[in-house]
């Protein structure tokens, strides 16, 4: 009893460690991962497991384009334990809609058979309130959202895989700079998804510095034999504050105050903009004092930006002054166009 015990858990085990397509996992892989949790096996009897067993009942597919062989299910196969509750159907459906919007298609496409069921099983219940909920649930950014920039899939399978396992890649990267394709080789630290693109934080060649490497523009990617280096020193967190994605302009926070339009003080009243914010409403005058403690970046001024005539602001007086200028170059830009349309007339 104990023997098929340990064959069954086994069996649990190593179904668990193979992923569903693109990805997939060598024999050898398998092996130590199971060695890791405590399962010892030689190669012979886990080919068998694997062809012999596994695969008769469950849809694995073997890739033997090359040796060692690989191993990975069928992408639209998914097994949920315990069973999808219809209140976390809808979530699912609510986060595939928002989702969709930020992320490359590839990268949807690993969670596509989470999202499928969800949606089978709101369509199976008809009788249930919620399930008419997945043709009345949408999520929209708040701004204009660019379409996500494409990500081959192999360039995803490759690069998460460097990360989470901590091997160095050799890639062929489209520099936007120089517009051209170069050969390197990327020790990968962290992965951020910003504004539609997904970027890969790493170290290149026998450099230290941290560099950003936006995933579209990887032409080709495979592991590389080249040992990985890691920055003990690196912490993901540290990095993003210390305004890597925010275009940060000062070391410093700033204190922003700002006469607002009733609009926006409803807004940053529900949703603030910092957590040190106060809204106060201006006498006679349906505008509002905002004063709030953010991030001296260009991302907060382009947001002040974005609002138009509904701001204006009294302090950081260089945000002032840039605000202002922006304003008069944009109506030095109509007054031409004004003229020539003067002169054509």
């Amino acid at each position: 009893m104990s023997d098929l015990r340990d064959t069954l858990f086994r069996y649990l085990t190593l179904l668990q460690l193979i992923p569903r397509y693109p990805g997939r996992a060598s024999t050898p892989v398998l092996k130590e991962k199971l060695a890791e949790r405590g399962f010892q096996i030689d190669s012979r009897s886990l080919q068998r497991d694997l062809r012999d067993r596994l695969s008769v009942h469950f849809p694995l597919v073997c890739d033997d384009s090359q040796k060692p062989y690989r191993w990975y299910f069928d992408r639209d196969f998914h097994c949920n334990l315990p069973a999808l509750d219809v209140p976390s159907a809808l979530t699912l459906v609510l986060a595939e809609e928002y989702l969709k919007g930020l992320l490359p298609p590839v990268v949807i496409g690993q969670l596509s058979p989470h999202f499928t069921d969800a949606r089978r099983l709101l369509d199976e219940l008809s009788s249930n309130g919620l399930s008419r909920g997945a043709r009345k649930v949408r999520a929209i950014p708040n701004g204009k959202a660019l379409i996500p920039a494409e990500l081959n899939a192999d360039t995803w399978q490759v690069v998460t895989e460097a990360l989470l396992e901590q091997k160095a890649i050799d890639v062929t990267y489209l520099s936007r700079s120089s517009e051209t394709e170069k050969p390197l080789t990327l020790h990968p630290q962290g992965m951020v998804s910003r504004h539609s693109v997904t970027y890969l934080l790493a170290t290149v060649n026998s450099y230290a510095d941290i560099r950003q490497f936006a995933l579209h523009r990887v032409r080709h990617a495979a592991l590389s034999e080249q040992p990985w280096r890691a920055r003990e020193d690196f912490n993901i967190d540290t990095y993003i504050q210390g305004g890597a994605f925010g275009y940060r302009q000062g070391a410093h926070d700033v204190t922003l105050s700002a006469d607002i339009a009733r609009s926006v003080a409803w807004l940053l009243q529900e949703t603030p903009l910092s957590h040190e914010q106060s809204v106060e409403a201006l006498p006679g005058s349906d505008w509002y004092r905002l004063t709030a403690r953010v991030p001296d970046d260009q991302q907060t001024l382009w947001w002040l930006m974005g609002l138009g005539a509904n701001v204006k602001v009294l302090a950081p007086s260089a945000w002032r002054d840039e605000l202002k200028a922006t304003a008069e170059r944009v109506l030095a830009h109509y007054a031409d166009d004004a003229s020539a349309v003067h002169d054509d007339t």
